[in-house]
């Protein structure tokens, strides 16, 4: 059954402010869903008319199962559903039409500013290949390479996420204030992180395929591998604030307001 989600309450604002992330249900139609999920497989088996030499992909063991992640680099690195990250969907057309939802512009608008123009910092796939996976430690997510730190990800299931398979787990209320303000991955160290589960425990972003969930970039978060026979696939979009400088001059692509990109184009 279809089930879009249009529109946010105040109060459901205040949660986000207070917690540093909000359940949004499923916002996407069925047929949309269906199409996500479609079109994420074709890009990894390489049936997609897409430009893969644009495209960053990343496997999730590059030399067999005891291995590590590969390198995040452009261009296709062979059929496989085992990619753990793929960057750059904003300029596929299936991927844009959901990123410009009506709902993902209000949440922008409340962040940004109503009247801003708003980029697209990363929109990419994440995925948990069954079996597989990369453990992915506790950590904030900051980019100080940027004038201004991108503040929100809209973060959506493509598959069930679950314990089993490797969800997001968080510490709601962390996105407060910044671990280490002075380094710019935003990772704990291993003391910071017996500190922090010695203090708090995780909750786990259990999601059904299709349900969507607002973090606050500055949310301690951290994801296990996945120990079932099924992939955990996702889709998450970092949206800034247009007027972002990089010192290196990268323009990021504008997705609402003056000059956003437009399907077919």
């Amino acid at each position: 059954m279809d089930r879009p989600r249009e529109g946010l309450t105040d109060a459901a604002w205040e949660q986000f402010e207070r917690d540093g992330f909000l359940r949004l249900g499923q916002v996407a139609t069925d047929d949309q869903l269906l199409s996500l999920q479609t079109r994420m497989d074709d890009i990894m088996m390489g049936r997609a008319d897409v430009d893969y030499d644009q495209m960053m992909m990343q496997l999730d063991r590059v030399d067999g199962p005891d291995s590590g992640p590969g390198p995040q680099s452009k261009g296709f690195k062979g059929a496989t559903l085992s990619y753990r990250k793929i960057q750059d969907l904003e300029y596929d057309d299936v991927f844009l039409d959901y990123m410009q939802h009506p709902l993902f512009r209000e949440l922008c608008a409340r962040v940004y500013g109503e009247q801003a123009d708003i980029a697209c910092f990363r929109a990419m796939f994440m995925n948990k290949p069954a079996g597989e996976g990369t453990h992915l430690v506790w950590h904030q997510d900051r980019w100080t390479h940027l004038d201004r730190d991108p503040l929100i990800t809209v973060w959506t299931a493509l598959d069930p996420a679950t314990l089993d398979n490797g969800c997001v787990q968080i510490v709601p209320g962390s996105h407060a204030a910044l671990v280490n303000p002075e380094h710019g991955s935003g990772f704990l160290t291993s003391e910071q992180t017996e500190d922090l589960l010695e203090d708090h425990d995780p909750v786990p972003l259990e999601l059904a395929a299709g349900e969507v969930v607002l973090l606050h970039n500055w949310l301690l978060h951290s994801s296990d591998v996945n120990r079932t026979a099924g992939a955990r696939r996702a889709f998450s979009v970092c949206y800034m604030d247009a007027q972002t400088v990089a010192p290196n001059g990268h323009n990021y692509p504008v997705v609402f307001g003056e000059g956003a990109l437009a399907l077919g184009s």
